[in-house]
């Protein structure tokens, strides 16, 4: 009989789900840490939890008892992933439960930020009627910045269109003609609508890339006034600048619900009369506790009774004889996405994968998974080869898979194609020996490159002295080329690419550099995984 253990406080009608579920026991022990909550993971087939236990590496260690763990709420932060999918673990999250609750706590922070309701009522409660002090200013007829179009920033968008702003937005995986059906007018970058919106709000999950989204540059471009909101995750603004926009006078407020260290009970932020700050309180409904507990309970039962997954954030492990017949086409293809995401560099609307050779009578549906993970692993939290495909067509962006018999100069090869707003990008990939991705096409151009670490692509006009310019550039900077591969799409002296394998990262200069010689057509920088390094879910 399949034993559930409850790791954090849930809603009544979550536990009462367990209580009801035949063939189901279940025990409910909270505030477990260290050697406690390895032990006590280790007597049970499933596990609920929210944000309070912590389940690390060393939680799970030893383990061979556990086979799911759910996450009532939307961050998985406080579970080790990595650890859970070594150990075969599936980790799912409800994602909807709390969308409409942290929606309008974004807008009552936009609202009482903009009418001085916290500062207003700390006045009346000292004994002040001071009306003049306090004046706002209403939202109607106000640009909002929505940074993240998923589903909570459609939420606040929607809501905001309730109040009569103008709705403006940034999501790399948001096509324009979509945001425009939603009366949203979507920029190609953060950077564009930052100087036309009087409030800014986030909805995006923290990765290298948001983190220290909006800096103090950032903070210089907005309008004098401008107020910033957070109800996603802390470090996504830099706390230091919004601190020094508020000093100078340049911002006009700022209303946070996350800090980058949680619990956050000393900021120099919360002594301003220009700040709105509350404690995590984007899910704290009623209705969103109830929401998250039911449908968390219901995911892990039936997991256990029946074998369905739903919103997984990592994976399964998958059949040994399924990744054995695909050995490293799974590798290819999660490295090809992430190299089209980068490449393409715009907004998706549709890729098409073509799957030639030998590995057509395969389950290419497996690589499919696999592709959309690489292309959408950077951007959206807790993407992986179980549910990106279903993260991809939720974005507008349409997949389709062909598979051909034919051979072609390669046993095996994996063709994709990804368009989105008036761009189209093509390459190919293939396993060289047993384990080795190797790049074989991009665009029209032929070549032989290595997939992995820092790569710095560029095309231009194959005529003598390109490769050693860009080599002396480098080499300026000490960065060192691991390896290269160029290629033509035709004849001598026509269109060419290079493809270098760089031991570390060039600056922004450096790269400027490169895409200024006058034979150069376009030079950029793509960021795969270390040679060897693999998925999680393939580890």
């Amino acid at each position: 009989m399949p034993r559930i253990i409850v790791l954090d406080d849930i809603a009544e009608e979550g536990l009462a789900k367990l209580e009801a579920a035949e063939g189901i026991e279940f025990d409910v022990k909270t505030g477990l840490s260290g050697d406690e909550l390895r032990e006590t993971l280790a007597q049970y087939d499933g596990a609920v939890c929210r944000s309070g236990v912590k389940i690390t590496a060393e939680s799970l260690e030893g383990n061979k008892q556990l086979k799911a763990i759910v996450r009532a709420g939307v961050g998985t932060d406080n579970i080790d992933k990595t650890a859970a999918t070594r150990r075969g673990i599936v980790v799912m999250n409800t994602p909807d439960g709390n969308t409409v609750s942290t929606a309008e706590h974004a807008i009552a922070l936009m609202l009482g930020l903009s009418r001085n309701v916290g500062p207003a009522y700390e006045s009346l409660k000292s004994g002040k009627w001071d009306r003049k002090k306090f004046k706002g200013s209403q939202l109607s007829g106000k640009t909002l910045g929505v940074v993240g179009l998923g589903r909570i920033g459609l939420e606040v968008a929607r809501r905001a269109k309730a109040f009569d702003m103008d709705v403006v937005g940034y999501d790399p995986f948001m096509p324009k003609e979509r945001a425009a059906e939603l009366g949203i007018k979507k920029f190609d970058t953060v950077t564009e609508l930052l100087p036309i919106v009087d409030y800014i709000t986030v909805h995006t999950p923290l990765t290298p890339e948001t983190t220290g989204l909006i800096g103090e540059a950032e903070v210089k471009q907005m309008k004098k006034g401008a107020r910033l909101i957070n109800c996603a995750r802390g470090g996504i603004y830099d706390e230091a600048a919004l601190l020094g926009g508020l000093e100078s006078g340049h911002l006009g407020g700022v209303a946070l619900d996350v800090y980058p260290n949680e619990p956050c009970t000393d900021s120099p932020l919360f002594q301003r009369a220009d700040t709105l700050c509350t404690p995590h309180l984007g899910a704290s409904t009623e209705e969103a506790q109830i929401e998250v507990a039911v449908e968390g309970v219901d995911l892990l039962i039936n997991f256990l009774t029946t074998g369905e997954i739903r919103s997984a954030v990592n994976t399964f492990s998958l059949d040994p004889a399924t990744l054995k017949s695909l050995g490293g086409y799974l590798d290819v293809a999660f490295r090809l996405g992430k190299l089209m995401g980068q490449w393409h560099g715009r907004a998706i609307t549709g890729c098409d994968l073509e799957f030639s050779g030998e590995i057509s009578g395969k389950d290419t549906r497996v690589l499919v998974s696999a592709f959309c993970a690489g292309l959408i692993g950077d951007i959206i939290e807790d993407a992986s080869i179980v549910n990106a495909e279903v993260l991809c067509r939720e974005r507008g962006i349409e997949i389709s898979r062909t598979e051909s018999g034919d051979h072609g100069a390669f046993s095996s090869i994996i063709n994709a194609t990804v368009r989105g707003e008036g761009k189209e990008v093509q390459a190919a990939g293939t396993v060289f020996g047993r384990n080795m991705p190797r790049l074989v096409r991009l665009g029209d151009y032929r070549t032989e490159a290595f997939m992995d670490g820092t790569l710095l692509v560029f095309t231009h006009t194959d005529i003598p002295g390109i490769i050693g310019y860009v080599g002396n550039v480098l080499a300026e900077e000490k960065v060192n080329i691991a390896q290269m591969a160029v290629g033509r799409a035709g004849a001598a002296g026509g269109p060419a690419i290079g493809v270098l394998n760089l031991d570390n990262t060039p600056s922004e200069a450096a790269l400027a550099r490169v895409s200024e010689h006058a034979s150069v057509e376009e030079a950029r920088l793509i960021h795969l995984p270390p040679v060897g390094e693999l998925p999680e879910w393939m580890g």
